[in-house]
């Protein structure tokens, strides 16, 4: 039976609101670069930063983390620097950007892991950003994305392509129109993705790379309050925002990625009382559908969610960048710890 499935929503949430009083703002952003032309390797960039706002709305800077990295077409780290860096950043370089290189770096890394560090939050987010920064080329040079919509017009059983895509998440599960093909290409990468900085709270983002040429960015947002009405341990209050990028050649910014996500956690317990995903701008017209199966983490506790995303949520249970988001959850704990040793 076919189903009849609305248009897939191309719409951002840009700019980002306002920072609260009495809250913590980690902004995270991976800008990807070619300086050495299409045949070159890819210049990464990550930056974050952890922004606290007092009563009287002022702000300050509690941490911060950033590497800079050169990969080659494989997604082969060849050189990698870090500020503050790591001992061990350096075991980095070799490592391919995929599915292993969370696992690497949770034994070269633990540290950063247990700390909530911002600078695990831009490692982590490698992986994912190696895989769809190329789609900024389609962006620059038309005519290698009318390319790629050739290379991906066929059936997902006649097209190799297609075919190792099926089943990788929800929008590509089976049957869906981004593994058949066709007229379901036609549309990607419509949506303007506005502007993440707030023209009336300058602050409320940490600085962009700044360079010429194609470029793709991902970028994270968690902002984190306390409710201490909310129950005995208080409740934390949780709005965050993710989306993928690229830059146009006649100015602007296109996404093809966009999800907004609130919750809210039970401050003593860590148990997650509710999630709000929200999908802003998707691919393809099944993507929004993996909103629903969000609610199967509603009452797990916030400290596992790493791991119960990937047990729960894996393939075409959940969206790979819905995923993500919820995984950078974890370490909102850090974060409201953080939070109340500066009230």
């Amino acid at each position: 039976m076919t189903v009849d499935y609305p248009p897939p929503p191309r719409q951002t949430a840009n700019p980002a609101p306002l920072r609260s009083a009495n809250s913590l703002r980690r902004t995270s952003s991976i800008d990807v670069a070619w300086p050495d032309g299409v045949d070159g390797q890819r210049l990464f960039v990550g930056r974050a930063r952890d922004y606290l706002t007092g009563p009287d709305g002022q702000g300050c800077t509690l941490a911060t983390g950033e590497f800079s990295l050169r990969m080659s077409e494989d997604k082969t780290i060849t050189r990698i620097a870090a500020e503050p860096a790591p001992p061990s950043i350096g075991q980095l370089v070799g490592a391919r950007a995929g599915g292993h290189l969370r696992l690497a770096l949770r034994e070269i890394m633990p540290d950063l892991i247990a700390r909530a560090d911002p600078l695990y939050l831009l490692l982590d987010d490698l992986s994912g950003t190696a895989l769809v920064s190329s789609f900024a080329w389609g962006q620059w040079f038309p005519e290698r994305m009318e390319l790629l919509k050739k290379r991906l017009g066929g059936s997902g059983e006649d097209n190799p392509v297609l075919a190792q895509r099926t089943n990788v998440c929800w929008g590509l599960a089976e049957g869906n129109s981004g593994v058949t093909g066709g007229a379901a290409l036609e549309n990607v990468a419509d949506a303007d993705a506005g502007h993440l900085r707030n023209p009336a709270d300058p602050e409320g983002w940490h600085a962009f790379l700044e360079h010429d040429g194609p470029g793709f960015r991902r970028a994270r947002r968690i902002d984190v309050t306390v409710d201490r009405n909310g129950g005995d341990g208080g409740l934390i209050r949780i709005a965050s925002a993710f989306q993928d990028s690229a830059r146009l050649r006649e100015g602007g910014r296109v996404a093809i990625h966009e999800y907004n996500l609130g919750a809210t956690v039970d401050a003593e317990t860590l148990e997650v009382l509710t999630l709000e995903p929200e999908a802003r701008i998707l691919p393809f017209r099944e993507c929004p559908g993996a909103v629903h199966n969000v609610a199967r983490l509603v009452g797990r506790s916030l400290g596992q969610v790493r791991e119960d995303v990937l047990e729960i949520l894996r393939g075409p249970e959940g969206c790979t960048h819905l995923n993500d988001a919820l995984r950078a959850l974890a370490d909102v704990p850090r974060l409201v710890e953080a939070l109340r040793q500066s009230a």
